[in-house]
């Protein structure tokens, strides 16, 4: 039987914890794929614009434009997922990721920066999809391991997302007998592992996670008792989970957009830069299931503090570290994945924790769209800011600004 918006759960109903673990192992399969097209296009998006538009100052567009289009992409995820189910929304969004790899590589082959820039923008989709799958994994999740369901589908984003950038030199030379440019190669793997990413959820996340758990909360039928309460610690709760992730994605992207730039300025090529951010992808999703763990056991507070400070370390490194020192420069961006990790799952068991059901993907969109505004934000002004001042500045700015997390969640605990 399929569980539509509003039907009930009867006995013919799918056993909720036999379906939780059918929907995260397909979902685990589809964030192999998405790791590999989101951390593919991450590490030569900027050289692409650089050798294109031959200005440093507009290296930080591409990463711009993917993340605002993601904004857009989250928003329409979120609609599609709110009326129809998690099913269709995901495997849609991965679809348009595919179709703005294969504008990027167009472009490349054409040179053609408006067309670059127009296909990353879509290109964007895969991004935003890739962080919604997330709230897919919490659905069915009891409250008390919400964190630890969520980290389990971030995890899984490691093997494409570390195999993806070390993939950049082979698919470039892939490109280059295809009579493509290098830099375009990653895009290949970027749009087949999006497209399969697409097909696996179309195929087999069954039965939909969200219309499942709105028939489950349907037939307990709760009281309205005590609603304006919750909705007035729900709304507190929104602002806050929002704050954290907005914060932690703006510094990283920013940080994360011009090391392979400031690498490639100090010599290093592009499996040097790959590398690096190979480890830095790594460490965003790697530790995933022990921040899951720490949520549930520790407070999202707590794990929301550990974020502003990793992330303060992180950019107090990365400017310290010398151009030439490949280690200091992944060791920074590996804390400034880890930083990253705690605030995302942090932020978004806060989130989950606190938006019903009935409005749930909604919301969630809409936060989503704020993440990538923020990354966007932080895309855009890293090629200026190091352009004007230096990558060490930009990468000390960026931790400054996250120790802004720290008074937030400490008046939030006060509140409580």
């Amino acid at each position: 039987m399929r569980v539509g918006r509003d039907a009930p759960v009867t006995a013919t109903a799918p056993d909720p914890v036999a379906a939780q673990a059918r929907i995260v192992r397909v979902l685990v399969v589809s964030q192999v794929l998405s790791g590999a097209g989101l951390a593919a296009g991450v590490t030569v998006g900027a050289l692409l614009a650089q050798d294109m538009l031959g200005s440093t100052s507009l290296a930080g567009l591409p990463s711009a434009l993917f993340t605002a289009g993601s904004a857009l992409a989250a928003v329409a995820v979120g609609r599609v997922s709110q009326a129809r189910g998690r099913r269709p929304g995901l495997a849609a969004g991965y679809l348009a990721g595919a179709v703005g790899s294969a504008g990027v590589i167009a472009a490349a082959a054409l040179g053609n920066a408006v067309l670059l820039f127009l296909a990353l923008f879509v290109y964007g989709a895969g991004t935003a999809t890739n962080l919604q799958a997330r709230y897919a994994g919490a659905d069915l999740a009891a409250p008390g391991h919400r964190a630890r369901a969520v980290s389990t589908v971030l995890v899984a984003t490691t093997l494409g997302g570390v195999a993806g950038p070390n993939l950049a030199a082979p698919t470039g030379r892939a490109a280059e007998t295809l009579g493509l440019p290098h830099l375009a190669g990653p895009f290949l793997l970027s749009g087949v592992a999006y497209a399969l990413a697409a097909l696996v959820l179309a195929l087999w996340l069954r039965p939909d996670p969200l219309l499942l758990a709105r028939g489950l909360a349907a037939e307990e039928a709760r009281t309205a008792a005590g609603g304006g309460a919750e909705a007035q610690e729900g709304r507190g709760g929104v602002v806050l989970g929002a704050l954290v992730m907005v914060l932690t994605q703006l510094v990283m992207v920013a940080i994360m957009t011009m090391t392979p730039v400031h690498m490639h300025d100090h010599g290093h090529g592009t499996a040097a830069s790959g590398l690096v951010i190979a480890v830095h992808i790594g460490a965003m999703y790697l530790p995933s299931p022990l921040t899951g763990r720490l949520v549930d056991g520790y407070g999202r507070m707590t794990m929301a503090a550990a974020s502003g400070v990793t992330l303060l370390a992180a950019g107090v490194l990365a400017a310290a570290a010398p151009g030439d020192s490949v280690v200091l420069l992944a060791l920074a961006l590996a804390l400034l994945g880890l930083g990253w990790n705690f605030g995302l799952v942090a932020g978004t068991a806060i989130i989950t924790d606190t938006v019903p059901l009935a409005t749930r993907a909604k919301t969630q969109g809409l936060v989503d769209v704020s993440i990538a505004v923020a990354g966007a934000t932080g895309g855009m002004a890293s090629g200026l800011v190091v352009a004007a001042t230096g990558y060490p500045v930009l990468a000390l700015a960026g931790g400054v600004l996250s120790l802004a997390l720290l008074p937030a969640v400490a008046a939030t605990a006060h509140r409580r």
